[in-house]
């Protein structure tokens, strides 16, 4: 049944504009970069701070691979970097870290530091911080669907659960809300599945530039929505 009032336990947020931002400020791409990075570590404070349950990110898709050496070369080391020395950070806080995506591409040392993360924070309940990492929606499906085929599942025995399960984090709580900064209005290949049913959010700001204020504007405007579902 529709609520006049929507909880908000998922947030997902398309970090979109690091680039267009740095070279706004007449710095180099890697500069928009790093201070992405420090933004989605401020934008994390605030949602855990206003009691979401589930933030997810979309850190790095199948299609970036395809930007210059020097550029991917630099996410790789700032990933290496984040999940070395920012884990601390996690275990203080008491949250839980959770990597969606394909595992090939990544060095056999980021693929370590994933695993001892998601390992050092499975118990904790503060906030599920999802990060997508070489991460595209249909890839999604595609992998869940070679796993069904694996298991040599009858046609009759396929449903959405049988597909959910399957997925990159299954039975993953669909996105509530999805935002996009940049004014850019459009997925992107995030979340296909989960974001059926989502509310969708744009702001008309370079990811660097988020302030707290458009983060309360964004839930704000979510809070007003009535959710149908199709009904």
């Amino acid at each position: 049944m529709p609520s006049s009032e929507p909880s908000l336990r998922h947030v997902a947020m398309i970090m979109d504009g690091n680039r267009r931002w740095a070279k706004e400020q007449g710095l180099p791409s890697i500069e928009g970069h790093r201070a992405g990075y420090e933004k989605m570590k401020q934008v994390g404070e605030w949602c855990l701070a206003r009691g979401i349950e589930v933030l997810t990110v979309y850190a790095f898709s199948t299609e970036n691979w395809k930007r210059s050496e020097t550029e991917v070369g630099f996410l790789m080391s700032l990933l290496e970097h984040a999940l070395e020395k920012e884990l601390n950070y996690f275990i203080d806080r008491k949250i839980k870290l959770r990597v969606l995506g394909r595992r090939e591409g990544f060095s056999d040392k980021i693929l370590s530091l994933i695993d001892k993360a998601q390992e050092a924070t499975k118990d904790f309940d503060a906030m599920t911080f999802a990060i997508c990492l070489n991460y595209g929606g249909r890839s999604e499906i595609v992998d869940a669907v070679k796993e069904i085929v694996a298991e040599g599942l009858e046609p009759e025995m396929i449903d959405e659960n049988s597909i959910a399960k399957r997925l990159y984090w299954p039975h993953m709580p669909d996105p509530d809300l999805i935002i996009r900064t940049s004014g850019e209005e459009r997925l992107s290949g995030f979340l296909l599945w989960e974001a059926a049913y989502s509310e969708f959010y744009w702001i008309n700001k370079h990811w660097p530039a988020l302030e707290e204020s458009d983060i309360d504007a964004a839930f704000g405007e979510y809070a007003s929505r009535q959710r149908r579902y199709g009904a």
